[in-house]
């Protein structure tokens, strides 16, 4: 067991937590940004990637400057899973992914419609994925065409987040594929509440978390995590052209198959 003092106590008071047990994890990194970067990491997790695969990736608001680079996306899907389809969920709040038409109408803007089909998982309603040991839930709302898939790649672009704290698998997992009318809900809004951003910090990260632990069990043994660390902003994505970019140089890219190392890496 180790100790962890406890925010605001001056040190005096602490809580014990379990230190992490079982075998060590691989966690692969490549300071090369490009394609090629990508595809060389690709193959190092690659496995377990079969059948129908789920390319989960954060495609942006309309001309938003840090999502990963179109062309990278575009090597990977040609030339390593082609038939691959990127996936997406509406969002929770009014903007230009709010609705299925507005956000095909922003895909077709930023440019992913011009080479990848693009599924938005919630068009035609939910799935509920059971959520095992939950504090919050005992299922999450997630997008109707989510069970449908055999494997699954987070591909995530690494950045800051208000609540979350950084913005890595987790968050592109939980929010994500969390449906834009229900799930996302569950995960930000107190029922009965009028501010729907009202769930913060701790609470919003435990609920982001088991919305991800939904996805993660359901593919377990068919899941990767893939985190680019480029165009670094303090806040998500989100907020469009709006969250420049604060981490200079850019870093690099890290995977592995162990969501919790990725994002820790």
């Amino acid at each position: 067991m180790n100790k962890q003092a406890v925010p605001g106590t001056g040190g005096d008071i602490y809580v014990e937590y379990e230190k992490r047990s079982g075998p060590a994890t691989a966690v692969y990194f490549t300071r090369d940004l490009s394609p090629e970067g990508l595809l060389k990491i690709f193959d190092r997790v690659k496995e377990g990637l079969t059948g129908k695969l789920a390319v989960k990736l954060h495609t942006g608001e309309a001309e938003g400057p840090n999502i990963i680079p179109r062309p990278w996306v575009k090597a990977l899907l040609s030339e390593r899973i082609p038939g691959a389809a990127v996936v997406e969920t509406n969002t929770y709040y009014d903007g230009s992914r709010y609705t299925t038409e507005e956000h095909r109408e922003t895909l077709r803007i930023n440019g992913w419609a011009d080479f990848c089909n693009v599924d938005i998982m919630d068009e035609h309603g939910v799935a509920v994925l059971p959520v095992e040991g939950g504090k919050w839930f005992t299922g999450m709302h997630v997008g109707a065409s989510l069970p449908g898939y055999d494997s699954f790649l987070a591909l995530t672009h690494f950045k800051g987040h208000t609540q979350g704290g950084f913005g890595g698998s987790n968050k592109n997992i939980g929010i994500g594929c969390a449906d834009g009318r229900i799930g996302k809900k569950e995960i930000h809004t107190t029922p009965g509440q009028d501010d729907m951003w009202d769930i913060k910090e701790e609470e919003f990260m435990e609920r982001m978390t088991e919305s991800t632990k939904s996805v993660i069990d359901h593919f377990r043994g068919r899941i990767a995590f893939i985190n680019v660390m480029r165009n670094i902003s303090v806040s998500c994505d989100c907020e469009g052209k709006y969250a420049e970019p604060v981490v200079t140089p850019d870093i690099g890219i890290v995977a592995s198959l162990d969501i919790l190392a990725a994002d820790s890496a």
